[in-house]
């Protein structure tokens, strides 16, 4: 592994949790930050790949105007709200 320098403000948030248990050593804080991170990445890439989804669908479907939108909420909101009469 990659020698890490933090600074100085990270540094004391590890020395605090390290001190309270929470990890072994700095390499365990850094190795969690990374998959955090790593996590982070792939949630972002998972939510581009469905907005280049959503718009490819529109292409290829049609966009609705937000007049369009707005009655189709309305109606099903109506449908919602006449159901549980």
């Amino acid at each position: 592994m990659n020698a890490v320098t933090l600074p100085p403000d990270l540094e004391r948030f590890a020395d605090e949790v390290i001190a309270k248990g929470r990890f072994r050593d700095v390499d365990e804080v850094v190795r969690a930050g990374v998959s955090l991170l790593q996590r982070a990445e792939a949630e972002r890439a998972a939510f581009e790949a469905s907005l280049d989804n959503a718009i490819a669908e529109g292409e290829r479907d049609g966009f609705l105007t937000l007049d369009e939108v707005m009655r189709d909420a309305d109606a099903l909101l109506e449908e919602m709200a006449n159901s549980r009469k």
